[in-house]
């Protein structure tokens, strides 16, 4: 019986791994969007969602291989020779996705510098273009008020 507890933990961090790799391939996508010439948020945002499923894909997998693990941490630990190859495995796999997970916070962390300087930048233009729309209007207003300044050398006895 415990074998099978065994057997399922095992197929928990497998499928934990297979998310956690969508969701490796979901950073990179942002990644490019951000380094490309043309940023498309709507595909970014479309990313985060996605993203959002996987994650929560991931907790629920934690959670399940936690209430797993509670029921047979007290038999593993009493017949350990027992076990020793299913144990084996699960530590590699626990191993694997811990890298896994350091990986994707890294991902996290450069995604993150990217979207930084891109809202930077944009908020850049938006402040330079204001800034060249109130030059433009001051000049506007100060030709127009130069206008109507009478010309002094006109004759005015005609």
């Amino acid at each position: 019986m415990k074998g099978n507890y065994l057997t399922l933990l095992e197929e928990s961090l497998r499928k934990k791994l297979k998310v956690m790799a969508e969701i490796q391939r979901y950073n990179q996508r942002q990644q490019e969007i951000f380094q490309s010439e043309n940023v498309d948020i709507d595909k970014f945002d479309e990313y985060v969602a996605e993203k959002g499923r996987l994650v929560d894909a991931v907790n629920a997998l934690d959670n399940g291989f936690e209430q797993l693990y509670a029921n047979v941490a007290g038999e593993l630990k009493d017949n350990r020779e027992k076990y020793a190859e299913q144990i084996r495995t699960l530590q590699e796999l626990v191993t694997e996705v811990t890298d896994t997970s350091v990986t994707i916070q890294a991902q996290e962390a450069r995604n993150k510098k990217l979207i930084e300087d891109y809202f930077k930048k944009e908020r850049n233009g938006i402040k330079n273009g204001r800034q060249a729309s109130k030059a433009a209007i001051g000049y506007y207003r100060t030709m127009n008020k130069s206008a109507v300044v009478t010309p002094v050398f006109l004759d005015s006895k005609k």
